[in-house]
């Protein structure tokens, strides 16, 4: 078995810092938390899980304005940026379809985190071809390149679940010598290299080509992956015909994004026990081959082609398989 790649980081203030990567010239940990969860489970739990994700090594931290709402970068802003914001790498990001709209939860984040700037900030959950030209249209590119150059955001993306061919028009659209965007955010897993409208296949190759780096998250497809979800007292995932452990494990999951060109894998999580797994199977993990991958994602070929499991895709994009090559 290969290493995973990624660069030994030494100790810092906090302790102990999980492997590093580069995201647009900046090393970021290999694994980052993901705000969602922390938007919406306790308040006990959340802060116990941020304080967990800091001794494990962990210094990418993900939120959104939109999470809560804004109780995710609430919650970051009174627990996590006055221990830690020298030591982190702090993203937030923004369904904002205007120069105005923009502007104002630009300024409205770093209210909440209680910081002057964040390390990246993104356009959220990009989801066609047209809502990419409504924002761009709209000025939102705009309004973040002039936070940029006030100091407010170090560095821009965007993100998406829904479909590929959204991130491919804002890389039509914003094409040159030198792309705006630092980063891109989209789902990686088996099951997305299975189906015929794959992020891993479509956009994946021409974010290298622009020197994006990416970020994956949706690495068990929000929990799909499991027999069921629970969020609190609410069960909103269950099935006879679970995919871990049935037909590949967590382990697998993780080894199949992190030997992929990614910067970060965003792991949602809202426990700190579950952080705690998360960085030591990060840790462990070994570099998956090209054939072994492709042998991933043709043992869940038949989730893809149920199209259930990435829910969260386009509905026309979700049924379908591509049969990758023996």
């Amino acid at each position: 078995m290969l290493p995973l790649p990624g660069k030994a980081a030494a100790p810092d203030r906090l302790g102990s810092v999980l492997p590093v990567r580069q995201l647009g010239g900046k090393p970021v940990t290999v694994l980052g938390l993901g705000g969602f969860h922390i938007g919406w489970t306790g308040a006990a739990e959340a802060r116990a899980t941020i304080e967990a994700a800091l001794e494990e090594g962990i210094r990418f931290f993900d939120t959104a304005e939109s999470y809560g709402p804004h109780l995710s970068e609430e919650r970051l802003g009174e627990w996590l940026v006055p221990a830690a914001r020298e030591e982190i790498y702090l993203m937030t990001k923004s369904s904002a379809k205007t120069a105005r709209d923009a502007r104002e939860a630009i300024e409205g984040s770093l209210r909440r985190l209680r910081t002057d700037h964040v390390d990246l900030w993104q356009m959220h959950a990009l989801e066609s071809p047209e809502d990419v030209d409504e924002r761009l249209d709209g000025g939102v590119l705009e309004a973040a390149l002039q936070a940029r150059e006030e100091g407010k955001i170090r560095a821009i993306g965007f993100t998406g679940h829904a479909s590929p061919y959204a991130f491919l028009r804002v890389m039509e659209r914003t094409g040159g010598d030198r792309s705006p965007f630092a980063a891109c955010q989209f789902p990686i897993n088996p099951v997305d290299a299975a189906a015929r409208h794959s992020f891993i296949r479509e956009v994946l190759p021409q974010a290298e080509k622009n020197g994006i780096g990416v970020l994956a998250m949706k690495t068990l497809a929000d929990g799909r992956f499991f027999a069921a979800k629970q969020m609190q007292d609410r069960e909103v995932w269950r099935t006879e015909n679970p995919i871990v452990p049935g037909v590949v494990t967590i382990e697998d999951c993780f080894a199949f994004a992190l030997s992929l060109p990614v910067a970060v894998l965003i792991t949602g999580a809202e426990k700190p026990e579950f952080v705690r797994d998360k960085a030591r199977i990060v840790r462990n993990l070994q570099k998956m081959t090209d054939e072994e991958r492709a042998a991933l994602a043709h043992r869940v070929s038949a989730f893809a082609a149920a199209g259930s499991i990435e829910y969260y895709k386009a509905p026309d994009l979700r049924a379908g398989i591509f049969t990758p090559p023996p």
